[in-house]
């Protein structure tokens, strides 16, 4: 089967105007002519991977960056908004579509934001005096990767290697000596509400037994960030200039997590590790001593300049499909805006395969392909007796990517993939038999003579 010509005219173009560059100019950088330049621009010709290698050397152009999504999600999704009646009488043919695409793609992508949110599809990025979306925002403006921590956090992680083979010692020793805090193990009975404490009149980090011993050392990692990477944090939060002082706190909550994990997990040799084992997650928990979760969320922020990791994406649900993480990192994956509501996608059943992993498949309306990842995850503190939760945390990245993948042996990745959407509500697929409410902006059509193999039909579905 002949490989699929990759176009990429818009990210080029952007990329060069970003340079200041002419195209004359980008052109004799990368070896090529300057009417050749203009083609590619125009989607009239493909990237070759002698000009991907040339624009990585030249311009630390990331080639994984072409598996984001196209603007307004690509030109089927910018027809479907365009096929609302009030557009009716503009009679916008293919052409004109792609042209403006061509020629105007950030316009295209504000009139999809417009459209979404006038239609109440998504919710605004950072609705005001709602804390989370502020943080989440952030964390987004910086794609999930905060080079200064990581930097920090890897010459400290070798700094205490060298000391000692055990990193939950050498933590624990480091607060000892350097800012004379002791760790402490106490009862449950001790610290019946509590897995972790910081008691300043006694000098004691104090960790519940509840705890299994990656999340010992994630709580121990995350008070030596408090402490020692508390100038780049501060920096990171000065610069946010939040206006909710809980948004703050939650921000600074996320950054001290986030130099915790980096702890524990380096970058250099994290990223070797995944490239190594095929990013098998069960490995590198046991590799770094991890939990899943803090894998799969590590796996998000591998965005260093020159030495990027796969860009994942991470979502964790519950039960009812609500979301109470998400994590988009660079993958710029719509899945990652997804509501979790979509009973096609294999992720639910996670909470039936307790422990096991759930790899699928997936296609999105948008043209897109995606393998996800799914296992079931229960949060520290569970006592027997008492009401537990529980969550399935979700991985994916383009299928594109994910030839290496040690989840994607046996899996066809050019073959059948499962249609799922991100919500009724935002999903225009016709005949779904899963349907529960049809998408925003299309009227119910009730038809008296027929039933048709979804229980809801709709104005152009």
């Amino acid at each position: 089967m002949a490989e699929p010509k990759l176009l990429a005219g818009l990210k080029i173009r952007r990329l060069r105007r970003q340079t200041g560059l002419t195209q004359a100019a980008m052109a004799e950088a990368l070896g090529i002519s300057a009417s050749y330049l203009n083609l590619i621009e125009r989607n009239q010709r493909p990237v070759s991977a002698a000009l991907l290698v040339a624009l990585a050397e030249r311009f630390d152009f990331d080639p994984r960056s072409l598996a984001a999504a196209e603007p307004g999600g690509g030109e089927a999704a910018l027809r479907r908004r365009l096929a609302d009646p009030i557009f009716a009488d503009l009679e916008i043919d293919r052409a004109e579509l792609a042209e403006w695409l061509a020629a105007a793609p950030g316009g295209a992508e504000a009139f999809a934001r417009a459209y979404d949110r006038l239609a109440g599809a998504v919710p605004a990025a950072a609705a005001p005096g709602d804390p989370i979306s502020a943080v989440r925002a952030q964390i987004e403006r910086w794609r999930g990767h905060f080079a200064d921590l990581d930097a920090a956090a890897e010459a400290l992680a070798d700094e205490l290697r060298l000391g000692a083979a055990d990193l939950y010692g050498a933590i624990a020793e480091r607060l000892r000596v350097k800012h004379q805090l002791s760790l402490r193990i106490l009862p449950v009975e001790v610290m019946p509400d509590a897995l972790r404490r910081l008691d300043l009149h006694a000098r004691q980090l104090q960790l519940s037994e509840l705890l299994d011993p990656a999340s010992r050392a994630f709580a121990a990692a995350y008070q030596l960030a408090l402490i020692e990477a508390r100038g780049e944090i501060d920096a990171l939060v000065r610069g946010a200039a939040f206006a909710d002082r809980a948004a703050e706190r939650l921000y600074r909550r996320h950054l001290a997590s986030y130099f915790a994990a980096a702890l524990i997990m380096p970058y250099a040799r994290f990223l070797r590790a995944c490239e190594a084992t095929g990013y098998d997650i069960e490995l590198l928990q046991r590799r770094f001593g991890a939990g899943f979760e803090q894998v799969a969320h590590r796996l998000t922020t591998l965005q260093r300049v020159g030495a990027r990791g796969l860009p994942f994406f991470m979502l964790r649900i519950d039960r009812a499909g609500q979301v109470s993480k998400r994590f988009a990192g660079a993958s710029a994956a719509p899945l990652a805006e997804a509501d979790g509501g979509c009973p096609l996608w294999a992720v639910h059943g996670a909470f039936e395969k307790r422990g096991a992993l759930v790899v699928q498949l997936v296609a999105i309306e948008e043209g897109g392909r995606w393998l996800t990842m799914a296992r079931s995850v229960t949060p520290q503190g569970r006592r027997y007796g008492t009401l537990a939760a529980e969550f399935a945390v979700v991985l994916g990245v383009s299928a594109e990517l994910a030839t290496t993948l040690a989840a994607a042996r046996g899996i066809d990745l050019g073959g059948e993939a499962a249609p799922i959407g991100l919500g009724c509500r935002r999903c225009h697929r016709p005949a779904c038999p899963q349907r529960s409410l049809p998408p925003l902006g299309r009227a119910l059509l009730v038809r008296e003579q027929e039933r048709g193999l979804s229980p809801l039909d709709f104005a152009g579905g």
